[in-house]
């Protein structure tokens, strides 16, 4: 799809969630950010909160991520983080 991304999520030693989103909303060291299709190329480092992804058909996934980064290349979002799990 056009108006998707493409996102994983992954702690230190596993991968915590992967799938196509129109969302993700996440917290870093400057604020939240919000993502969408077609985000300009972006590296940010993460701060402990509350991520949350939502998917083509509306339904929401929280998880909760600290200490690592975020980065939005090409409508792929890599998220990064020490610990990571879904709520």
């Amino acid at each position: 799809m056009a108006n998707t991304l493409r996102v994983d999520l992954v702690s230190a030693d596993k991968s915590v969630w992967t799938g196509e989103a129109t969302q993700v909303i996440a917290k870093t060291v400057e604020g939240e950010i919000g993502l969408l299709a077609g985000h300009e190329p972006l590296l940010a480092i993460l701060a402990q909160g509350e991520v949350r992804i939502t998917l083509p058909g509306g339904e929401k996934i929280n998880a909760n991520a600290e200490d690592g980064f975020l980065s939005v290349e090409n409508n792929v979002v890599t998220i990064v983080a020490r610990k990571a799990a879904l709520a």
